[in-house]
């Protein structure tokens, strides 16, 4: 069954962190907080929010890899000049496009690229913390997840540093990258509406012979008429 990648993300928290406040998971092209609170009467926590940013890769993991490519270095490489970098730059991470128009200026003043490249990572954390937070307070201990932030040491240090966190209250755990899909397994386990492997591979199998599949017409109907259409777009 279809699980939310949030709610999923709250359902592995729930199951594994028993004392998490606050969960920032910054994914490939969305990011996303879950905030937590305890209830008054049993002391179990619960999800009082929960927010994602799915409608622009600004403060992701593609927008860090789009500023390695502006520098024409890896992801790899930005993270490790950033972790000898000396001072930060104010860097707009909404937008690639504003993000480039800040960083080339300072390219051309001769700035280190070290202290670029922390202040791209900078960008990221300003952006996360302000686009989904929002004036709501970080607090308690706060799990850090997906990707970008178990790869990448430079993150891990701008976000630590920028939200005051001790070693006791940052919290990178071994299963960040894959955290959602342990949710969607736990999700699946107790979900009514479920599916053993062997029944979706028969339902694929037989699903071309149901009347209820709506299936398109082919592209081409023979190797003539794709050869037509390639001749005729050559002119």
């Amino acid at each position: 069954p279809f699980a939310q990648e949030v709610a999923a993300n709250a359902i592995a928290l729930q199951k594994k962190y028993e004392k998490v406040g606050t969960a920032i998971e910054l994914g490939g092209q969305d990011a996303k907080m879950i905030f937590f609170k305890e209830s008054e009467t049993d002391h179990m926590r619960s999800v009082s929010d929960m927010r994602m940013n799915g409608s622009c890769a600004g403060g992701t993991g593609a927008f860090i890899d789009q500023m390695a490519t502006l520098l024409g270095i890896t992801a790899d490489q930005l993270d490790e000049l950033s972790l000898h970098a000396q001072k930060t730059y104010p860097i707009a991470s909404r937008c690639g496009v504003f993000a480039k128009s800040d960083i080339q200026p300072l390219l051309n003043q001769g700035a280190r690229r070290e202290d670029v490249a922390a202040s791209i990572f900078q960008a990221v954390v300003d952006q996360t913390v302000s686009g989904l937070a929002q004036g709501r307070t970080i607090e308690g201990k706060v799990l850090f997840l997906g990707g970008p932030l178990f790869f990448l040491k430079g993150l891990k240090k701008a976000f630590v540093k920028t939200l005051g966190l001790d070693e006791e209250h940052a919290v990178f755990p071994q299963e960040a990258p894959v955290f959602v899909a342990y949710g969607c397994a736990l999700y699946a386990a107790t979900a009514s509406d479920s599916f053993a492997v062997g029944e979706i591979i028969e339902k694929i199998n037989s699903a071309k012979a149901s009347d209820n599949i709506v299936t398109g017409e082919p592209l081409f109907n023979s190797q003539a008429e794709y050869d037509e259409f390639i001749d005729r777009h050559k002119k």
